[in-house]
């Protein structure tokens, strides 16, 4: 039992033992980004305290994810163009600046709910470039020998970050009110700019660039041709598509969960947003230690998720929710994991940026709809039909795209760096 464990760390942490960049990087999320879900989780409360209205939370959606909708198709190619961990210092930069001034006006007491929706919407444009800047760090990082399980590992903080975020969102809410919590996000971005800036350039991997660098509408026109040329990549973001019109809706759906469906406070919802959290970290660690991508385990990941919305949909106690939403997190790191993967495998190094551009843009660029239409789905018939309709959504697409992906046992395999391909 005790050699089991000892072998599923150290597959499950390879990245984190093998190179020290992205040691460095890891470490300075575990410190910031629960900072940055105590920011998300507040932000919703705060709306819903102010407005009393689950469409006003759903128009907070709006303009978190409206910035991906409109300009995360272009940002791949702005991605390919640029330094990517020069890049990262200066989106984690301006989104210091943006907690620091939503912190600022909150605890002057002259917060309004249009000044949540600016800066929502500010950050949101912020994070169109930070997120594939991300991912094409992480691959600088750790080359393709290790993408999957840094990618894995990725969503292992991210979503470790959901139960530590909320939790004590939920707990700073209640004891100092909203401020405290953004000023808390505001610190601690400085730890995941000490771990970059302490990189060493000469450890990065090495990735092959064209000379001459396409117009923006022509590099546009590039990613969009292979992505769709690709039939399992095209696939994969297809379900992405639909997972994150319909499924991802939580910072809309799981305040009115606790407010009104469950007539509890703010400690309920730090509590299962904590849940789903806890998942999300448990199927993280277990992607990790899998080593490669399979379609098999994304699509029953994407199923996973499905059913456990649906299940949801009737549930009316805190318990019971608390354990599907658990489920559901497992289910969505498993999923979310490796379909990342795959389409970051699949790209050649010149269209790379391009490719998780695309990928962004069907996992969040439908989400400034996504969350008008939970808030509209709840106005009319509660939580019960917004998580009904998810679950059904995620489970037709599931056996849709399975169908068509003819999925088999081989796993999506990475190729082996080559000595050339290693920085010297």
């Amino acid at each position: 039992m005790t050699a089991a464990v000892l072998r599923f760390n150290d597959r499950a942490f390879a990245s984190v033992r093998k190179y020290r960049n992205y040691r460095l990087f890891f470490m300075g999320q575990m410190i910031s980004l629960p900072g940055t879900w105590m920011q998300r989780i507040t932000q919703s409360w705060l709306i819903l305290t102010l407005t009393r209205s689950p469409l006003a939370v759903g128009l907070l959606a709006l303009a978190q994810f409206l910035p991906f909708t409109a300009f995360s198709l272009f940002a791949g190619v702005v991605v390919d163009r640029l330094d990517p961990r020069r890049t990262v210092i200066g989106t984690q930069i301006c989104q210091m600046v943006l907690a620091s001034t939503l912190a600022a006006i909150t605890l002057a007491g002259v917060v309004e709910a249009w000044q949540v929706y600016l800066i929502a919407f500010l950050g949101g444009t912020v994070q169109v470039l930070d997120a594939p800047s991300r991912q094409q760090l992480t691959y600088r990082m750790v080359g393709r020998s290790e993408l999957q399980n840094a990618v894995a590992l990725n969503s292992s903080v991210f979503n470790a970050s959901r139960v530590w975020g909320p939790a004590l969102a939920g707990i700073f809410l209640a004891a100092f009110g909203a401020g405290t919590c953004f000023a808390i996000n505001a610190v601690s971005f400085l730890a995941v700019l000490v771990g970059l800036l302490m990189m060493r350039q000469s450890e990065f991997f090495h990735v092959k660039k064209k000379d001459v660098a396409p117009t923006m509408f022509r590099g546009v026109k590039e990613g969009l041709s292979y992505a769709l040329g690709k039939r399992d990549v095209a696939l994969v973001l297809l379900l992405t598509v639909v997972i994150s019109t319909f499924c991802l809706n939580f910072n809309v759906l799981l305040p009115v969960l606790a407010k009104q469906t469950l007539d509890a406070g703010p400690r309920t919802f730090g509590v299962l947003s904590a849940a789903f959290g806890l998942g999300a970290l448990v199927g993280g660690l277990v992607s990790a230690a899998q080593g490669r991508a399979r379609k098999k385990i994304m699509l029953l990941g994407s199923a996973g998720f499905g059913l456990a919305e649906l299940l949801l949909a009737a549930d009316s106690t805190v318990w019971i929710a608390c354990v599907l939403l658990f489920l559901g997190g497992v289910s969505f790191t498993t999923w979310s994991s490796n379909s990342n993967s795959i389409v970051q495998l699949a790209a050649p190094d010149h269209l790379r940026g391009r490719v998780i551009g695309l990928y962004f843009f069907a996992f969040a660029g439908t989400g400034a709809a996504g969350g008008v239409m939970a808030g509209w789905l709840i106005h009319i018939g509660g939580t019960g039909l917004a998580f009904a309709v998810a679950g059904i959504a995620a489970l037709v697409a599931t056996a849709v795209v399975g169908q068509l992906l003819r999925t088999d046992r081989a796993p999506m395999h990475a190729e082996q760096p080559t000595p050339e391909s290693v920085a010297a």
